[in-house]
C-alpha cells in the first residue's frame, strides 16, 4: 500500500511539474498584426486624404491619392505578417525589451529563434511609457528578408501610428543591378504639426 501511494504522490508531482513548465513555455507577446488591423479598419471608415508617395532609385517619384476603399490592399504587406499571439508563431520567436533613454521610449522586439527559417526578421514596437494616460505605441518597425535562388528581397517597414506608414524594398535578381523602392503612404501627419 505504502508503494502504490509513493507511486500517487510521485505522479501527482510530475503531472504539477509538467504543468508548471508549460505555463513557463506560454508566451504572451503583443500583436503586431491586430495594432495594424486596428488603424486599417479606423482607415477604412475615415475621411482623410491618403496620399501615396512612390520613390524608385532616388530618382524617379509618383504621387497617388488613394481611395480609402482601396488603402487594405495598399497596406498588404503589412497585414501579412505572422501574428505573434498565436502559440504556434510565439513559439518560432523570442521577446527582448529594453528602454531608450534619449528616446523616452520603451522597445520591445521579437526576433525569430532560427533567423534562417523565418521571411520575418525583426517585429519591433516602440511605446511611450505614461503613468498618468496610459502607454502609447508610437511606432512599428519590420523588417523582412527573403534570399533565394530567384533573387534577394528586403522590406524594411516602418508604421508611424494614426499618421503613416513606409516601405523601403531592395530587390536584386541574379545577374542584375539592386532596385530599390521607397513608398509612403499618409493619411494624418499635417495634423501633428
Amino acid at each position: 500500500m505504502k508503494q502504490y501511494f509513493r507511486l500517487v504522490l510521485a505522479v501527482a508531482v510530475l503531472s504539477s511539474a509538467c504543468k508548471e513548465k508549460e505555463k513557463e513555455d506560454e508566451k504572451k507577446f503583443i500583436s503586431v498584426l491586430s495594432l495594424i488591423e486596428k488603424q486599417v479598419a479606423h482607415i477604412d471608415t475615415s475621411l482623410y486624404a491618403i496620399t501615396k508617395y512612390v520613390i524608385k532609385d532616388s530618382l524617379h517619384i509618383d504621387t497617388l491619392y488613394i481611395p480609402r476603399e482601396e488603402f487594405r490592399s495598399v497596406a498588404k504587406d503589412f497585414l501579412e505578417i505572422p501574428d505573434l499571439s498565436a502559440k504556434k508563431v510565439a513559439k518560432r520567436y523570442k521577446e527582448e525589451t529594453r528602454y531608450d533613454e534619449l528616446l523616452n521610449r520603451v522597445i520591445i522586439s521579437y526576433i525569430p529563434v532560427n533567423p534562417e527559417k523565418e521571411e520575418i526578421q525583426k517585429q519591433e514596437i516602440l511605446v511611450t511609457p505614461n503613468i498618468a494616460t496610459g502607454d502609447k505605441v508610437n511606432t512599428i518597425l519590420i523588417s523582412r528578408v527573403i534570399n533565394n535562388r530567384d533573387g534577394f528581397l528586403q522590406k524594411e517597414m516602418l508604421w508611424q501610428m494614426d499618421k503613416s506608414f513606409q516601405m523601403v524594398t531592395s530587390t536584386q535578381k541574379p545577374g542584375q543591378p539592386e532596385v530599390i523602392t521607397t513608398t509612403k503612404v499618409t493619411w494624418n501627419e499635417e495634423d501633428d504639426q
